[in-house]
């Protein structure tokens, strides 16, 4: 991963592959932004002449290099477009300054070292742009390498990708500041985590069943202090967890479920974070259609969320007791598969009538919910690649956000925008309770198909106790970007919900979870 670091070394004496600087799109053209005053003087105030000649406006996203002035020790120049150009006396945006820094770091893949003088006002901007840099610079390259090892040594350094952005230096940050310092500690340690989830999201399903899913959480909880515990499907049949095994009985790769705990001392709130971790999501006997197979892996994102999470909590040392439960199994259609129209009896002891195996998120998520909520935390909030539904309703980049809290809701949409994350809050329509209603059982796991992601939301609720604040965030749509990177967005698995999640965890730590 590439290290952080801050320094005080001006941007001309600092010795570098590359200075990045930001620049904005002003009324009349780019304007260089703060932060990069010691490059402009080396170019006698016209940096951002140099830059529209070569056709830079200083929009959001926009790359231009230049050569760096005579008497620099980096050879070149980064300008990274910021965007419009703040109002007079306002400060960039912390999330405007992450996106700048996450297109700076991927376009200098195979860069050993960079200086980086983007805008930094106060702590909360080098946390953005720390966090930029190093979810920017991510790369998934575990499956890389075949070609190298067949060529040898000669073929090596033209086969396969450029490695990472090696160093980032942070200019203008104050390595003595105590909290610029603890920006930058957090900002490692929750991309980390967030990269962590990354990984887990784009490793294949033939190397990420639940048990070595639930083997990765168990050394992840040893090595940062967190307890943890794994339900087999032996311990899982024993203890009625229905929906899991219903589930997952239709795979040669058994269901798990995986209860992560991290106290801290003196805490005085506690969360219960729930993930939806389907390794693999065939539809089951009702078996997706051609086209929507080939990104199934993607489908334990819920849990591989709350998993960085819960471990990013423990590593942050929040004073607020965390537990994560990953409810992993593997949708598959087989002779032991569940049918449509089987009934399942849940943990909580409601029974579910299946009119759709490929609604099984929900199934897996509940008895997960009914079992945390036995623990009386203080709220619970599940995450899921839940309903293409929400996709619909929100598109690629934003999770919906659904409670019987409004206050919960509330404050998630808050966090989640101070974070970074596109998130939008949903209702749970009662009127849309009646279509989940079952001839036979206490409910079915289908309902009415508009409003499908709300619908979901409405039938998770039915395992939530009436006294147990709950939220749910559907992050069907921004979990896995099948198209082009942008930002600090990689193509593939993304870590969608960790960033709010972590924030919740801080709120909470605070003591302002109301």
């Amino acid at each position: 991963m590439t290290a952080l670091t801050l320094t005080t070394s001006g941007a001309a004496t600092l010795r570098a592959d590359v200075i990045v600087v930001g620049v904005a799109k002003g009324p009349a053209g780019p304007v260089v932004a703060a932060g990069a005053e010691a490059v402009d003087k080396g170019f006698d105030g016209r940096l951002a002449a140099v830059l529209e000649t070569l056709g830079a406006t200083g929009a959001e996203g926009e790359v231009t290099k230049v050569p760096a002035p005579s008497g620099f020790k980096s050879p070149v120049v980064l300008a990274v477009g910021l965007g419009r150009l703040p109002e007079k006396g306002d400060a960039y945006g912390t999330e405007t300054l992450r996106r700048a820094a996450g297109v700076a770091a991927r376009s200098l893949s195979g860069t050993k070292k960079a200086g980086v003088a983007l805008p930094v006002d106060a702590a909360e901007d080098v946390a953005a742009i720390g966090e930029g840099l190093l979810l920017g610079s991510y790369a998934f390259t575990v499956y890389r390498g075949g070609e190298k090892k067949a060529a040898g040594k000669a073929a090596a350094k033209d086969a396969g990708p450029k490695e990472p952005l090696g160093e980032a230096v942070l200019l203008g940050a104050k390595t003595r500041d105590k909290a610029h310092k603890a920006a930058a500690d957090r900002a490692i340690a929750l991309t980390e985590e967030i990269n962590r989830a990354r990984d887990l999201i784009n490793t294949p399903s033939n190397d990420l069943t639940p048990a070595q899913f639930a083997a990765i959480a168990t050394a992840a909880g040893k090595e940062h202090g967190i307890k943890v515990e794994v339900l087999d499907e032996k311990a899982l049949a024993k203890g009625g967890y229905g929906g899991l095994i219903g589930v997952g009985q239709g795979s040669v790769n058994p269901p798990r479920l995986v209860r992560l705990s991290y106290t801290a001392r003196g805490a005085k709130q506690s969360l219960a974070f729930v993930g939806k971790g389907i390794t693999y999501d065939s539809g089951g006997i009702s078996l997706k259609p051609a086209g929507h197979n080939e990104t199934m892996k993607l489908d334990m994102s819920g849990a591989a969320a709350v998993l960085a999470s819960v471990v990013t909590a423990a590593r942050l040392g929040l004073k607020v007791n965390v537990t994560g439960w990953l409810a992993l199994a593997e949708n598959m259609p087989s002779g032991s598969a569940t049918r449509p129209g089987d009934v399942l009896r849940m943990y909580s002891g409601k029974t579910v009538e299946v009119l759709n195996t490929d609604a099984e998120g929900r199934l897996v998520l509940a008895d997960a919910i009914s079992r945390a909520a036995e623990e009386n935390p203080d709220a619970i909030v599940d995450v899921a690649t839940l309903t293409g539904a929400m996709m619909l309703a929100l598109g690629l980049r934003t999770f919906g956000i659904m409670a019987n809290d409004d206050d919960l809701r509330t404050t998630l949409h808050e966090l989640a925008g101070e974070a970074g994350e596109a998130a939008w809050p949903m209702p749970l329509p009662a009127d849309l309770r009646k279509g989940l209603d079952s001839p036979i059982a206490d409910i079915a796991n289908m309902g009415e198909r508009m409003g499908g992601g709300l619908v979901a939301g409405i039938f998770l609720r039915e395992f939530v106790p009436e006294d147990t604040r709950w939220a749910h965030l559907d992050i069907a749509g921004p979990a896995f970007n099948e198209g082009a990177p942008f930002g600090y967005t990689p193509k593939g698995g993304t870590g969608s919900a960790i960033r709010t999640l972590v924030a919740l965890a801080e709120h909470a730590a605070a003591g302002e979870l109301d």
